[in-house]
């Protein structure tokens, strides 16, 4: 049994090797020429959005302003069994090839480099291992800092930055390898997950509930009606928000569909593929970090009545390196037994502390409640009618 309110950070230098530059020369062919086309009518400079500083930047502002009890690890490579779980072995071969390549695999311009392929074993793997370090006891709850991401990434391709779904190989690992009978997913990255709906799409042992910037925001995926199929009817719970949802309707969500369906199936592990491209700072949303918090808190509170307190997050999208770097550690410090603050209420206590010093400045004391000698005249001096 783990000590409540024990986190281990998973974080390894690896991941920094996926690192796609359209300054080299790419794989040849039309994929390559139709990209570059595209990238050249932008008319401004492009760079690859998913970049290493992602992880650096979570890093370097941990290390400056540090979460006392959450301890760090590295991770570990998915192998080739635990990955085919989740994706077909043709596309793990077609992934394979491309060790020490860089090349386009998809028109949304995911691309690898020499070194993404390890990159990505190694993003899969250590979200298996931060679901290990939970299920076997070793801490309460985990965060899996890890690029690439992985919820756009289907059984048979690479899409939107993503080339394994590591939140889906970490679900499968913990009901495959670790006893897990029923996993839940919560993703609340503000681009729907269609790649982990689709991987469970008929599970009925995989609850997800993703909430999420509505289509047509990419990937255009995640509408009311896309419930699953067969046994897996009503275990993909989707929850579409317009662009400028806040803290208020993400909490809302929480509490009247997320908790009553996690009630209802009764997880023995909570996932949670945590982007923190929500917040304001990435232009799609408008949760705060206090917003990321109060989320947090929930989820904790939920994982202990549900499944003995097993939450493991795994890092999903986020742009914007000072929101993702804050909203992480704004994760961080809840899992670590810091009561979430109420979203809305930020210098509530200043400004009530600001009206009391000044309160006495406005209030006319009872002897001198007479009007003063210039009352009933206008700005000019004249007498008001």
């Amino acid at each position: 049994m783990s000590n409540q309110n024990s986190v281990i950070a998973f974080y390894d230098e690896r991941m920094l090797a996926h690192e796609p530059d359209i300054e080299v020369p790419f794989l040849p062919g039309r994929m390559d020429t139709r990209i570059r086309s595209l990238l050249s009518g932008l008319g401004v400079p492009w760079k690859y959005p998913e970049h290493p500083a992602r992880l650096t930047a979570i890093r370097h502002f941990l290390e400056l302003e540090p979460v006392t009890g959450v301890t760090f690890e590295a991770g570990v490579a998915a192998t080739r069994e635990e990955l085919a779980r989740v994706h077909t072995l043709s596309y793990l071969d077609s992934i394979y090839q491309l060790r020490g390549k860089s090349a386009w695999l998809d028109v949304d311009t995911t691309a690898v480099s020499p070194g993404s392929v390890e990159a990505a074993e190694v993003a899969a793997g250590t979200a298996i291992a931060a679901v290990e370090a939970v299920v076997k006891g070793r801490a309460e709850s985990s965060f899996a800092l890890v690029r690439p991401p992985g919820h756009h990434a289907e059984p048979v391709r690479a899409r939107g930055f993503c080339l394994f779904n590591n939140v889906a190989v970490a679900a499968a690992h913990a009901h495959l390898a670790l006893g897990c009978e029923r996993v839940m997913i919560v993703d609340w990255d503000a681009h729907h997950g269609n790649g982990t709906q689709d991987i469970f799409w008929a599970d009925p042992d995989v609850l997800l509930v993703d909430i999420h910037r509505a289509s047509p925001f990419y990937p255009g995926t995640g509408s009311l009606e896309e419930v699953g199929v067969g046994l897996g009817e009503g275990t993909n719970v989707n929850v579409p928000m317009p662009a400028d949802a806040g803290d208020a309707a993400y909490l809302k969500a929480f509490r009247e569909i997320l908790v009553p369906a996690a009630e209802w199936f009764r997880p023995d592990l909570i996932l949670v593929s945590a982007g923190f491209d929500p917040h304001s700072h990435d232009l799609a949303l408008n949760v705060s970090y206090d917003g990321f918090a109060a989320m947090t808190g929930i989820l904790q509170s939920l994982a202990r009545q549900q499944c003995g307190g097993r939450l493991v997050f795994v890092l999903e999208g986020g742009y914007n390196l000072v929101s993702l770097s804050r909203g992480v550690r704004s994760v961080l410090r809840v899992l670590a037994g810091e009561a979430p603050p109420e979203p809305g209420l930020r210098g509530m206590a200043e400004v009530e502390a600001a009206a009391a010093f000044h309160r006495s400045a406005f209030v006319t004391e009872p002897e001198a409640s007479a009007a003063p000698p210039d009352a009933g005249r206008d700005c000019q001096g004249k007498h008001r009618p």
